[in-house]
């Protein structure tokens, strides 16, 4: 991941990659978010971690139990040039159950909600056009939190590409926590 971040800074001259941007968005496990848009093209490099919280450098154990305020998180580097900003957001909302305000499908507990993590205007009211359009079309309340970024701090090792790692123990576990099938019962729409 940082390499393949090196490599594309080295490679091409400054002006290139001028229209790099980063978002922190939760949508419940880390992993699922993280596979998501690593492959999304546009997409430069994704990490899991944590944010939002009191805690400096939390580690997993911590974050779940709950009283470090900490969610789980993808920091989503992206090259605005090929990929949008309302694209990423589009593919955020259609990858997680933004009506349950208790957490992301079989996980629970405040650091698996769905968030946005921003100081940034323009981010946040493109967020909001589509907590808008959700709602507008759906009729329920999209729960989907909206914070102010203050924190990333980088998950553990094991945590990076998981899905790539332990593709067997990763499909089960998206699978048997209900991810895809609720996501398909949903049928969010964006238009």
């Amino acid at each position: 991941m940082i390499f393949r971040l090196f490599l594309f800074l080295f490679l091409f001259p400054i002006t290139a990659y001028a229209k790099i941007n980063t978002i922190y968005l939760a949508g419940g496990c880390f992993w699922c978010v993280e596979e998501v848009y690593e492959k999304l093209k546009g997409v430069i490099d994704v990490r899991s971690g944590y944010s939002g919280g009191h805690l400096e450098n939390p580690t997993y154990q911590e974050v779940v139990k709950g009283d470090t305020g900490h969610i789980e998180v993808a920091e989503i580097i992206f090259d605005s040039d090929i990929v949008s900003l309302d694209k990423i957001i589009r593919v955020f909302f259609v990858n997680i159950d933004p009506f349950d305000g208790t957490g992301q499908f079989c996980d629970k507990g405040y650091s698996y909600k769905s968030a946005l993590f921003s100081n940034d205007q323009i981010v946040i009211d493109k967020f909001n056009f589509y907590i808008d359009k959700i709602q507008e079309n759906h009729k329920q309340n999209v729960e989907t939190l909206i914070l102010p970024f203050k924190n990333f701090y980088v998950a553990e090792e094991y945590h990076q590409d998981y899905y790539k790692k332990n593709p067997i123990r990763y499909t089960y576990y998206k699978y048997s926590c209900g991810r895809e099938q609720r996501i398909k019962q949903l049928k969010i729409n964006l238009g």
